[in-house]
Formats: C-alpha cells, sequence, structure tokens
C-alpha cells in the first residue's frame, strides 16, 4: 500500500498495486511517497514532458553520518547545522575541501566514488544518495 501526499497541488489521486498505477495529477509540482518499509522517496511531474518520476531518497542514517563526515572534514563547530539540504560550497568548501570530503566518504562506507560522479555531487543530500546507490549496486 502506498500514500501520497501533494504541495502545490489542486488535486491528486493514485492507486498503486504492485505494477500498476493509475493517476490523475492537476498542477502537480512534486510531492513525497511512502511505501511500507521506504521512508524517503519523492514525485516529480515536469509539467513541460507530463512525465511522472519517481526517486527514492538516503536513509536518515546515511544522511546523518555524511552530516558527520562534512562536519570533520570541513572542522565546522558543533553547533554548525548540517543538514541534507547543506551546500557544501555554503558550508565554505572549496574543490579540495570536495575531494576530501569525497574520499572521506569512500573510506566510511568502502565505495569508489568515479570523479564524474563527484563533480556532480553539490550537497549532502547528493553525496547521501550518492552513497546508497553505490552500496546497492555493490551489493
Amino acid at each position: 500500500m502506498a500514500s501520497i501526499t501533494g504541495s502545490s497541488a489542486a488535486a491528486i489521486s493514485c492507486s498503486l498495486k504492485q505494477n500498476q498505477a493509475l493517476n490523475r495529477v492537476s498542477n502537480l509540482k512534486t510531492s513525497s511517497l511512502s511505501f511500507k518499509g521506504i521512508s524517503s522517496s519523492s514525485i516529480r511531474l515536469n509539467s513541460a514532458a507530463r512525465r511522472l518520476s519517481i526517486t527514492c531518497a538516503a536513509k536518515p542514517e546515511t544522511v546523518n553520518k555524511v552530516c558527520d563526515i562534512v562536519k570533520k572534514q570541513l572542522a565546522l563547530s558543533a553547533d554548525t547545522k548540517v543538514s541534507g539540504e547543506s551546500k557544501f560550497a555554503a558550508l565554505g568548501a572549496d574543490s579540495l575541501d570536495t575531494v576530501e570530503i569525497v574520499m572521506g566518504l569512500e573510506e566510511e562506507f568502502g565505495i569508489s566514488v568515479e570523479e564524474d560522479s563527484a563533480q556532480s555531487i553539490t550537497t549532502v543530500q547528493d553525496a547521501a544518495d550518492l552513497i546508497e546507490d553505490l552500496i546497492s549496486k555493490k551489493a
């Protein structure tokens, strides 16, 4: 069973059964989707293409670990707020700091991040999502 909640939505209804989805969406920009056992998912509707895409965000534990690593690598004070939405540049990271953050993440999670993937990471959430993706491919 799935539940959908919308933001900036005039109307949305959805019925999900295994591989079948029936949707009626009007003026939807973004919404969240929760499946049993999967806590962080989002739906985005591209109004120009009228396509619906579902993505799963990283687990909160992964995001928290990434936050801790970013704080350590950037030598941020304990009271500095770092969340999934935090941008590395806004936290004072330059390109060398970002490379060191990626190296710390590789070591902590036992993964290898390719250079082009590493260059696309700009936020803590980007890093956490990439880590979960790499871990799932590794398993």
